[in-house]
């Protein structure tokens, strides 16, 4: 591990923080939205996208300011954060039960088990943030928010362009720089996206 500098690290937890805030927002916005099942994994899976974030930032600066090298934290980020990114998914998917149905729940118990290879989390992290983007995009529309649906795809497409380079990493410190730009901007579109929906008042607004 050689392409790992102290200011690479400290800008890791930017796009952390902006899924944080993006998240907020959503819990906030939504809930009302939400039978209280979904509203459980919005909730369950936005902590373990942060957590899974976290790790890998921690592990960085860890690393970077030479205390210590501890692995776990970095090869926990894709179990951790794929998994809680299906959970945000299948919240949203939630959403949508009727809420006229008495005793209509979802509920959900996430394993995060432990694998040789990280591939199957990745494949968990595309499609659960293709379907929460697709999701969020939808509701942009009905809001008539073409500004946040095309935050929402760009933010889909960046998260693509990080699976794609998880698979190409060469651990140099210009494949470091660009995996940090290209999940700063991922995470940046996904914050604009749900702030320009918060503004426009998703909170009072009727989606079905």
């Amino acid at each position: 591990m050689n392409g790992i500098t102290v200011p690479m690290a400290i800008v890791d937890f930017i796009p952390v923080l902006m899924f944080f805030f993006a998240a907020c927002l959503l819990l906030k916005d939504l809930y009302n939205k939400m039978t209280k099942g979904a509203y459980a994994l919005l909730a369950t899976g936005s902590i373990m996208v942060l957590i899974g974030g976290f790790y890998k930032a921690l592990w960085k600066i860890l690393y970077a300011l030479n205390i210590c090298d501890y692995p776990l934290l970095s090869e926990s980020f894709f179990p951790i954060q794929g998994t809680g990114f299906l959970l945000v998914f299948l919240a949203l998917v939630g959403m949508f039960t009727p809420h006229n149905k008495k005793n209509v729940t979802l509920n959900s118990a996430a394993v995060v088990p432990v694998l040789d290879s990280s591939m199957p989390f990745v494949i968990l992290q595309i499609i659960g943030c293709a379907g929460m983007q697709f999701t969020l995009f939808g509701i942009s529309l009905k809001m008539k928010k073409k500004n946040a649906a095309v935050c929402y795809i760009v933010a889909f497409i960046f998260m693509l362009a990080m699976g794609y380079l998880s698979a190409k990493f060469d651990d140099t410190p210009g494949m470091h720089w660009v995996a940090q730009l290209t999940n700063t901007i991922s995470q940046g579109s996904l914050l604009l996206g749900t702030w320009i929906l918060h503004k426009a008042g998703l909170a009072e607004k009727n989606l079905w």
